[in-house]
């Protein structure tokens, strides 16, 4: 996964392999990116690895404000904090 301006040039790398979606919060500095393996971690906008979000079966991630929106395969979503601590499904 790639880190690139408006137009194209790059930034810099911000994962090596297994990204299949990323998104940046509103401040960008930080990035949710859902890896192949259904895992989401969470990354600074340099590329160092912050914490690891959800372990497994997810499918897409997003933020919310300061919350983040994990959509698992199961059809759910969790809502947790930029910690990683789940407040609810819906």
């Amino acid at each position: 996964m790639e880190l690139r301006k408006s137009n194209g040039t790059l930034i810099r790398s911000i994962q090596s392999s297994g990204a299949i979606d990323a998104h940046i919060n509103d401040d960008g500095k930080l990035i949710v990116v859902t890896n192949s393996d259904g895992k989401v971690v969470l990354r600074k906008e340099n590329g160092i690895l912050v914490r690891t979000i959800s372990q497994n079966s997810s499918t897409a991630a997003r933020f919310s404000g300061k919350d983040i929106l994990v959509s698992k395969n199961n059809g759910k979503t969790e809502v947790r904090k930029e910690n990683g601590t789940l407040i609810r499904t819906i």
